[in-house]
């Protein structure tokens, strides 16, 4: 496969795994996050073989302070795509300081976007999204259910997402949109719920378990995840939004439980259960029979399997990731 593809937010878990899939794909790649490049253990990219890695481009670039820079690297390489995972994430954190995460997640990119859909050369511009656009879900909810976000961080990509759809029906930029359950994997941020409950149990530290672990969610492997992505980027028709899940529902509390059975520890001295996160969803339960059915998709990895290659990652890498913050640590 020969193209050019941009990705913004390559440092992180998602962006990191999807350049490394890009690559495998014989493609070149343009990486841009507002941190320098972490250790290697957390970029998957950087695991594959150097005469891969050597068409991989980096630039630290921050959207909100260097968007010129970032457009003059994208007009130099002219990408024939471009999928953004850049955004301010986390829930909880996202009530204490919720100007950040308007700040990024709604005027930088639409600043950005503004600038992007002058560019001849762009083709597709994917906008990584996130179910948390949709609030709590009862029963399976396809592409076309109403916004209806209960947390700052959720309204400003619902917002984001909005003001995208502007951008179509007026210029027919060429956004496709994704939105996926929770992604796990090799190399994901320590303060995850897959690796968190790994290194604690390691560690022999207290998990602690927000309102008891009862919320509902599907994970999905980030290998499935990257093949989507870009499938959507290639294939799927402007103006269209694609879920991305297994059918396989869990509780965090039989998250744990089965990481903790794969383990040997014993959950109830690996689990505190703690008051629960003000505005989280109960559920987010997603159909995603759309990617399976025009792309001819599916999700490949299943459950245990996929734990258990997070679990190697981590025995693999331990002397280096338990010397890393197991705390998200906020950045304006």
């Amino acid at each position: 496969m020969n193209g050019r593809i941009a990705i913004l937010g390559s440092n992180s878990f998602s962006g990191a795994s999807f350049a490394r899939h890009c690559l495998e794909q014989g493609l070149d790649v343009f990486g841009a996050s507002r941190s320098d490049e972490p250790p290697a253990c957390f970029l998957p990219y950087r695991w594959l073989p150097s005469a891969s890695r050597k068409r991989f481009r980096f630039l630290r670039a921050d959207l909100n302070q260097d968007l010129a820079a970032l457009m003059a690297a994208l007009d130099e390489f002219k990408p024939s795509w471009v999928v953004n995972f850049a955004a301010q994430g986390m829930v909880a954190q996202s009530w204490l300081q919720p100007e950040h995460w308007y700040r990024t997640n709604v005027l930088a990119n639409v600043l950005f976007h503004d600038q992007l859909r002058t560019r001849s050369w762009l083709e597709k511009y994917v906008h990584i999204g996130t179910p948390e656009v949709y609030g709590s879900t009862e029963g399976l909810i396809d592409e076309s259910a109403p916004f209806n976000p209960s947390t700052p961080y959720a309204a400003s990509r619902a917002a984001c997402d909005l003001h995208l759809r502007t951008f179509y029906a007026q210029y027919k930029f060429p956004v496709v949109w994704t939105r996926a359950a929770n992604v796990y994997g090799a190399g994901q941020q320590l303060y995850r719920i897959i690796p968190r409950t790994i290194l604690s149990i390691k560690l022999g530290q207290k998990l602690q378990l927000h309102g008891g672990g009862k919320s509902i969610r599907s994970f999905i492997h980030i290998d499935d995840v990257s093949v989507a992505t870009l499938a959507v980027a290639q294939l799927g028709p402007v103006g269209e939004c694609y879920h991305l899940s297994t059918s396989r529902f869990v509780s965090i509390r039989e998250l744990v439980e089965m990481i903790c059975r794969e383990m040997g520890a014993d959950f109830a001295k690996v689990a505190e259960v703690c008051p629960d996160r003000p505005g989280k969803d109960a559920a987010y339960q997603l159909d995603c029979e759309k990617a399976r059915h025009e792309l001819a998709w599916r999700d490949r990895v299943d459950l245990q399997t996929g734990i258990r290659g997070t679990l190697r990652w981590v025995e693999t890498h331990f002397d280096e990731i338990r010397n890393q913050p197991l705390d998200y640590i906020h950045k304006p």
